[in-house]
């Protein structure tokens, strides 16, 4: 690669030995003030987040290790199901027709039907009317 590169061997192994290290601990109060100001309530997703904001760059994990080593935990509640009661419609329809599907007028008797389906992970409804006498 360093012939290619037309760099010598001494330069590749200068740069790299003596590159400036990335220091984490230079930022451990930043995540620690973010974590207080959330009333701890922020994880490392969103300190990294606070941090990207104030133009400073660090991963999850290295958060995470902070958070760690400093004894912080966020708090967190769980979803509890909430059981809601719903109106349903479930009143008694008068059968009209009686089975009498004869001697009608076109359009007179109409059937529909509500059909659900799911496109680009939404769900669309789609309407069918039937006219029982125009087949």
């Amino acid at each position: 690669m360093c012939q290619i590169l037309k760099i010598a061997k001494s330069t590749y192994y200068y740069q790299t030995n003596n590159c400036v290290k990335y220091d984490v601990n230079n930022y451990e109060e930043e995540v620690i003030s973010a974590f207080n100001k959330s009333r701890k309530i922020y994880g490392a997703r969103k300190i990294k987040a606070v941090l990207m904001r104030k133009d400073i760059i660090l991963s999850r994990r290295k958060i995470r290790f902070l958070m760690i080593k400093n004894n912080l935990v966020s708090k967190y509640t769980k979803l509890k199901y909430h059981n809601h009661k719903t109106m349903v419609n479930n009143n008694q329809i008068s059968n009209v027709l009686n089975r009498q599907f004869n001697n009608k007028k076109p359009n007179e008797v109409v059937v529909s039907d509500l059909t659900y389906v799911q496109v680009g992970g939404k769900w669309h409804y789609i309407c069918l009317l039937i006219d029982l006498f125009n087949r």
